[in-house]
């Protein structure tokens, strides 16, 4: 497993702690720290410019977020599941996904077109900026309003649980062209399907939408379990 390299660190300041686990969790979530990668404090210290105390600490929340792994005589790790685990999270992601999407009443409102096509072109702001942490913001605002329309709280809310935990599955391709081209185009089209009456399309183009990012996944861990 690979350790921590700083050559896309920005030091953080070293009297803010927020901006020591932004970057942490940027560094995961974005692919520059693969999944297994050794966290050492001094070269996180070293990384971010920052003290000891505020790297532990952005590792205790790294580690409530399920990205980071913290063991007993190992110490701190970028969290790695393996490909079983990997799909039974997406089998759940997905049944959540397809179950919100059929429940969202077809025509959707105007309203509900106004603020994804607002979303939608802050989204695309970011992206042709390469605002990496504006990009994943603007995405998840998207879906979470998109899904918020399914009328049931309680299932938006354990969905939005397995978007979390699939974070660092699929952040990193939202630094990725072709995954990032793909994904706008599937976030216009989903607003073209909110217009229409086939729910069963835009179910199924919902749960389409998160297929690059499993199989990216999948194949930059294939080699570690090999």
């Amino acid at each position: 497993m690979s350790d921590i390299r700083t050559a896309d660190a920005m030091p953080a300041r070293r009297d803010d702690p927020d901006d020591v686990v932004a970057r942490l969790e940027e560094d995961i979530i974005f692919g520059r720290l693969a999944p297994g990668a050794r966290l050492t404090e001094d070269a996180l210290m070293s990384a971010y410019g920052t003290s000891r105390h505020f790297v532990r600490q952005a590792l205790v929340d790294a580690e409530r977020r399920g990205i980071v792994r913290r063991e007993k005589n190992v110490g701190a790790t970028v969290r790695f599941y393996s490909a079983e685990e990997v799909r039974q999270i997406y089998e759940v992601r997905e049944m959540l996904t397809r179950q919100a999407a059929l429940m969202i009443p077809l025509p959707a409102p105007q309203a509900l077109i106004d603020e994804l096509t607002a979303l939608q072109r802050d989204y695309c702001a970011k992206a042709d900026v390469r605002d990496l942490r504006g990009i994943h913001e603007a995405n998840d605002a998207f879906h979470l309003a998109l899904f918020s329309a399914c009328g049931n709280p309680y299932l938006v809310r354990s969905l939005q649980d397995y978007m979390n935990l699939t974070l660092p599955m699929r952040a990193k391709n939202l630094a990725d062209r072709e995954g990032l081209t793909q994904s706008r185009r599937q976030h216009e089209l989903m607003i073209e399907l909110l217009k229409g009456r086939d729910s069963w399309a835009l179910a199924q183009l919902c749960v389409d939408h998160m297929q690059f990012s499993k199989a990216d996944y999948l194949a930059r861990i294939a080699g570690e379990e090999s």
